[in-house]
């Protein structure tokens, strides 16, 4: 039997589905940070500052913060408001909807929360493109910045914004950051721990449960958050289950036996024929 048609078999058998999802879920989505899409939107920056991709323009050192912003406000209506929601979202939500699930990922970008994903069954753990927080951080809230990105994009000229766009914090009048984990001043706010105590609260409810762990574009970057846990999880209770989704699939270094499936191909097209009916 394919495998999977093996993980259907799975998914319809689980009480509980536990999502841990990595950048792969939304490059398989085509939301690429280089190539054509890096190009259409970013050939002025590429120009002028010799960087080639987006993620390397996240950390180059820009001669000022109406720059910066210029650069950022673009990034951030790209990834987080302008772009599309990814088929692949949409079709994982239609796998889980009315299903006990929860989903734990280090995507930034929202697409689970914009297919319909409910916002109680979500841990984001390295912060969201759409919230701001102090630089310093003088205090640990953060704020919504889709008004004020929309505004520098709008207003933007020659790689600049207009100076009284420069985000600062309304608290101690510090410069303004993104809510993304970086270094140790990232924010974790009130919503992240009500959402790490979520998260905690559904892995102590599949105890003695049938449970799905499905892992799709989980890399190696950060396997500390998602992958191993996922491993440790399997290898420790028998009645759960590991499916890793991935064009070059990691494979545990711990003895799943045949609780552990890994699907080398296109996540999308796993996640499409999974969600497709009989």
């Amino acid at each position: 039997m394919r495998d999977i048609e093996v993980l259907k078999e799975w998914l319809d058998g689980s009480e509980k589905i536990l999502i841990g999802a990595g950048a792969g879920l939304s490059s398989a989505c085509g939301f690429s940070y280089s190539g054509r899409r890096f190009h259409e939107n970013f050939a002025d920056f590429e120009s002028k500052f010799g960087f080639h991709d987006m993620y390397s323009g996240g950390f180059y050192p820009f001669p000022s913060e109406e720059v910066k912003w210029a650069y950022w406000s673009r990034f951030i209506n790209l990834n987080r408001y302008a772009c599309e929601v990814g088929e692949a979202y949409k079709n994982l939500f239609d796998l889980v909807r009315g299903r006990d699930y929860f989903v734990l990922t280090t995507n930034v970008d929202h697409q689970f929360q914009r297919a319909g994903f409910d916002k109680g069954r979500l841990f984001y753990t390295q912060g969201d493109y759409g919230l701001f927080q102090c630089s310093v951080p003088c205090h640990n809230s953060t704020y919504d910045n889709k008004e004020q990105i929309q505004a520098m994009v709008a207003e933007q000229r020659d790689m600049k914004i207009p100076s009284a766009l420069i985000p600062r914090c309304p608290v101690c009048g510090a410069l303004m950051t993104t809510n993304l984990r970086a270094d140790d001043k990232f924010v974790e706010d009130e919503g992240w721990h009500a959402a790490a105590e979520n998260y905690s609260a559904f892995v102590k409810s599949c105890a003695g449960k049938s449970t799905l762990l499905l892992e799709p574009g989980v890399g190696m970057n950060t396997p500390v958050i998602i992958k191993s846990p996922f491993w440790k999880m399997t290898a420790s209770h028998k009645n759960f289950r590991y499916a890793c989704l991935d064009l070059r699939p990691v494979r545990s270094p711990l003895d799943l036996g045949g609780r552990a499936l890994y699907i080398a191909q296109d996540i999308a097209k796993s996640i499409k024929e999974l969600a497709a009916k009989d």
